[in-house]
Order: structure tokens, then sequence, then C-alpha cells
């Protein structure tokens, strides 16, 4: 941090730390600066300008403010200039911060002290779990690391890394899921990790439909980063620091050896460049995919995509639902080639100003006379499971009851029964869903728009 930080960083401290009201900044400015110089009321002046109100959420705010100031610069520069005395703090300031709105019913905390008697932390412990220094990173040592890793194969080729964090950290998410995430509201798009929906409720907007169109987000966990889960704790009302801390507590960037061990991708180009582009966002502050605050922060993440993906579907009269990095739609009218690749390429284009990337490799696009397959689930008429997995399902009950449920643990499963069980109870819970669902119908109100969108952006 340059020496004109510092000082606008102290003046900063000594503002916020008592009466917003130009002679009293004054005096302490004075104070910390230990000098009774006539610009640090010229300054005091700017400030209260300003902010009509202290900004007691924003101390990093209302410091680069001050250090833009043209008092402060010229004041700065000109103790540099014939053998004057440097511009220095002598005196700092420990003002408490604040929350000055609460948008949702998320638990207050003012200061960083508040986050210490929630998750009953010392500051020293405190800090460490929160890796402000970035330690994680280049730590070698098991132990003083706070997540496990593994590399696991995706069906569809490709791999992800589970990053888990250990009991403690994991404890503290936990408790930052309860007393924050779950107080704030996910959009009406989004399907995953919410509570009353799932993957049947994301899969069933679009059954008996004429065409459904699947698109998906590449490295969805990982391309959210450290920055914007800063913005949506800010978004709470939370005071720089805390929302600083906060960040650090829910993301994370993986160890080089990590990086290093990740499995190499087949010689195609496109998973040349998905493993370089995914390595990147690892190597950084990000999301980890295992975390329990992970899920809710990143339907968070996604809300102005899908605020402006939904704007864009009911425009077109269709249908649209997200199930973490799965998006679906579906039209009740057949539709052309043309206006289905219209679709993909303005999705394509809002995904990546909203930070996203859409993985070309996996869109797929079923009519009527295909297989409708979202999240596992197909819906062409009602929801149900793969044929070819129901029959699979059969096969294993078959075998276990004929040579023993163990023989059939082929994958490991510490408690195979339950395993079994659960496979079992899901075709049952679409069965028994699909039953009840009603045929769905065109949006026929007055002014509906059942137009779709021209490859032009904004047509």
């Amino acid at each position: 941090m340059s020496e004109l930080r510092i000082v606008a960083k102290g003046l900063a401290s000594a503002y916020l730390d008592g009466e917003w009201e130009p002679d009293a900044m004054t005096s302490r400015g004075r104070l910390a600066i230990g000098r009774g110089a006539r610009w640090v009321r010229d300054l005091a002046l700017a400030a209260f300008r300003g902010y009509a109100d202290p900004p007691r959420d924003r101390p990093r705010e209302l410091a680069a403010f001050l250090a833009a100031c043209p008092p402060l610069r010229r004041a700065y520069r000109a103790s540099y200039r014939d053998g004057a005395t440097p511009l220095r703090i002598v005196q700092w300031f420990h003002p408490q911060t604040a929350m000055v709105r609460q948008p949702w019913p998320t638990t207050l905390l003012h200061t960083v002290a508040d986050i210490e008697g929630l998750l009953g932390l010392s500051p020293t412990r405190l800090r460490w779990l929160a890796d402000i220094k970035g330690l994680e990173r280049s730590i070698e040592v098991e132990a003083l690391r706070h997540y496990r890793y593994r590399w696991s194969p995706k069906s569809a080729g490709g791999s992800r890394l589970i990053e888990e964090p250990k009991p403690q950290l994991k404890h503290i998410q936990r408790v930052l899921v309860r007393e924050i995430l779950d107080q704030i509201p996910a959009g009406d798009a989004a399907h995953g990790f919410c509570r009353g929906r799932s993957a049947l409720s994301y899969a069933s907007a679009h059954l008996r439909q004429a065409v459904v169109v699947h698109l998906d987000l590449e490295d969805f966990f990982g391309s959210i980063g450290a920055g914007r889960v800063y913005g949506i704790f800010r978004q709470c009302g939370y005071p720089e620091p805390v929302a600083h801390l906060l960040t650090g507590l829910v993301t994370n960037a993986i160890p080089h050896h990590v990086e290093r061990d990740a499995p190499l991708p087949s010689g195609d180009h496109d998973a040349v460049g998905a493993r370089r582009r995914q390595l990147s966002h690892l190597a950084h502050p990000h999301l980890p995919q295992g975390a329990p605050t992970s899920p809710g922060l990143a339907n968070l993440a996604a809300f102005g995509l899908d605020r402006r993906v939904s704007a864009l579907a009911r425009r077109a009269g269709l249908s649209y639902t997200r199930y973490a990095d799965d998006l679906a739609f579906s039209s009740p009218q057949p539709v052309g080639d043309r206006r289905v690749g219209a679709l993909v390429d303005l999705v394509t284009a809002i995904a990546k100003e909203e930070g996203f990337r859409i993985n070309a490799a996996k869109t797929a696009v079923r009519r009527a006379g295909q297989r409708q397959r979202l999240a596992g689930i197909v819906v062409n008429d009602r929801p149900n499971v793969d044929r070819r997995e129901f029959d699979r399902l059969k096969a294993i009950i078959h075998n276990a009851l004929r040579s023993g449920a163990a023989a059939q643990n082929r994958d490991g499963h510490r408690d195979f029964r339950a395993h079994l069980h659960g496979r079992i109870a899901w075709p049952r819970s679409l069965r028994s869903t699909g039953r009840r669902s009603p045929p769905r119908t065109p949006d026929r109100r007055a002014g509906a728009c059942t137009q779709w969108p021209s490859r032009r952006r904004g047509a």
C-alpha cells in the first residue's frame, strides 16, 4: 500500500470515529496527522459533502475517496518538497463498522467481532480459517490445509475437482448457510439447492413439449470468483471488513500440487481449452465444489443470468428453468433449427456478459419424437426415468435377490442396501408425481409474445 493510501486510510478512520460533522471531523483528522493543517478541514468538507451519512459500512471506499481528493494530494506532494516533514499518521483511530441497510432478514453482523461471536472463534483463528494470506495455495503441510481434494471423472468426459472442507470449516460454512444464505430468496428460475424445489420441479416445467433445449454452463462453481462472492455479501448490507472475512471463509484457491495432478484431457482441442480455463479458475479464489455454502452462493451469483434469460424466454413464449449448471428451455410449438440457433446464440452472449460460459459440446435439442431428458428425467409424457436405467436397476435387484446385495456393490458403497432403496424410490416418486401433473399449455395471456428471437441482439 502506498504512503498516500495509508494516510487516506488513517484519515478515513479518524473521520468515522465520531460525529459526522465538519468541525468534529477536522479535529480528529488533525490529531491523526499530528499537525493543525488547514487542508484537513477542506478534506473533511469534501467527505461531508460527498456522503450525506457517514459510510460506516464502507471505510475502504471512504479512504479511496479521500486519496483522490485534491486537498490531500496537494498536501502529500508538498510534504516531500523543500525538506518538509513527510505526511504520516501519528495516531490511529479504530471506528466501529455497522450495517446501514438490510434487504433480507440475515443475521446482523456489524463488525468482525460479531463474526467471532457468531462462530465462537478467536480473532487469530478466524483469520487463519478465512485464509487472509492465501496460504492454502502454497502450503505443503496437509494438517495446515483447510480442504481435502479429489479429482472425479465426469460421465460425459473431463474431470471435476471435489474440494471438501475439513470438519471445523465445514461446520462454520453450515452456520453461514443457516444464518445468512437460507434467509435470501433464490430466483424463480433456480431449482437446484433450493428449499421446496428439486430436479423434479426443474424438469416438470417442460413436460409434453414440442421441443426441449438443454444448455450447460462450463465450470459453474469454479467460474464464480471471490469478487462476485464479496459483492453478494455487500448486497446483504454487511460492512466491507465483514464481507471480506466472510468471502475468505467460503472461497478457496487450490494448492499447486492439486493443479499439477489434474487428469490430462483427451487430445480434442476443445477439451484442452476447457481444462486450461478450469485450472485458471481453480488457481484463484473461487466457490469450491463440495463446500456447503457454494450451492446457495452460486444461485445468487447466477441471479442476473436467470433474470435476463427468463426475460428472453418470456418474450419468445418459452419455459425456462435452471438446475445448477443445467439450463432448460421448451416450447409447445414446433421450432425450426434457425430459431433454435438464434436462442442458443443469445443465451451464450448473455452468459458471457454475466461471467459464465456455455459448454457448446453439451448443447442438446430434442423434439417430441426423441427422448427428451433433463437431469436424468425423461419428460416426453410424464416424469420418468430412462428406460435403460430402469432395466439396469431391475437387473441389479434380480441379481441381488439371487446372489446377495454385496455381490452387486461394484462401486463400493458403504451402505449398499440404503443406496439401492434410494434408487428404487426415485422412479416411484417420479411416477406418482407424473400422474398428478396437468398438461402444459402455451401462454395465451393478452400481450404475451410467442415469437422466437432473431439472431440479431435486441431484435
